[in-house]
């Protein structure tokens, strides 16, 4: 009975993401269906860890939105393609109850996303591979708020991944989440500059590729 009560709860939740406009409507049709099987496979307190980055992605795009609608890089609503990119790594991880992947992959998902949201505003990022001055959105774009706004967001996800039971050690968690999202801001980043810039890869290929390196990093740490 108890698991009817959150797969409702679920429910609502998605709708609402729909309603805000965060979500369309099959991104929020497929984040519940994710959500469903989690609760089911890994349990209530590993779906919350992805609500955990799914809140601070909807707090920090909004972050100076007006500035970015003027910069032509706001995204408002996300798609069903941002949902897979993001979230079927977790999905998968949690699937199978490996809680090294977990947290590295989301830690990744939200490592970037704040770093993107919130470094979007330094006016003077640099380009990752040749470290040369680049306009703000630019793909590979790097610079200090924006490093320093990942591996704060990667840090969170560590202590709220302890806080929920994820992890039995707090400082096991930080660390994975910390390298492991670190290390795929990165990687996007790099895969953004060298394949993304010339259109052989998509935004939504280089964020699932990078939580792929986020999970597997993570893995190989404990």
């Amino acid at each position: 009975m108890i698991y009817l009560e959150y797969v409702i709860l679920l429910v609502i939740v998605g709708l609402l993401i729909y309603l805000k406009g965060a979500l369309d409507l099959l991104g929020s049709i497929f984040m519940i269906i994710m959500g469903i099987i989690i609760i089911f496979t890994a349990g209530v307190n590993w779906l919350l860890l992805i609500f955990a980055f799914l809140i601070l992605g909807l707090i920090f795009t909004k972050y100076k939105h007006e500035y970015k609608k003027e910069m032509g890089i706001y995204e408002g609503t996300r798609s069903v393609k941002n949902v897979i990119s993001n979230g079927i790594v977790p999905f998968v991880m949690a699937a199978f109850g490996n809680y090294a992947g977990f947290i590295g992959s989301i830690a990744v998902a939200t490592s970037d996303t704040l770093a993107s949201e919130i470094g979007v505003v330094d006016k003077h990022p640099r380009l990752i591979t040749t470290f040369k001055k680049v306009p703000p959105g630019t793909d590979g774009g790097i610079s200090p708020l924006g490093t320093a706004a990942g591996i704060i967001g990667a840090g969170i996800i560590g202590i709220i991944a302890y806080l929920l039971g994820i992890s039995a050690d707090p400082f096991t968690a930080l660390k994975i989440a910390v390298i492991s999202g670190t290390f795929g801001c990165f990687v996007d980043s790099i895969l953004g500059a060298v394949l993304e810039s010339r259109n052989y890869l998509t935004n939504e290929h280089v964020n699932l590729l990078a939580t792929v390196s986020g999970a597997i990093l993570g893995i190989l740490i404990v």
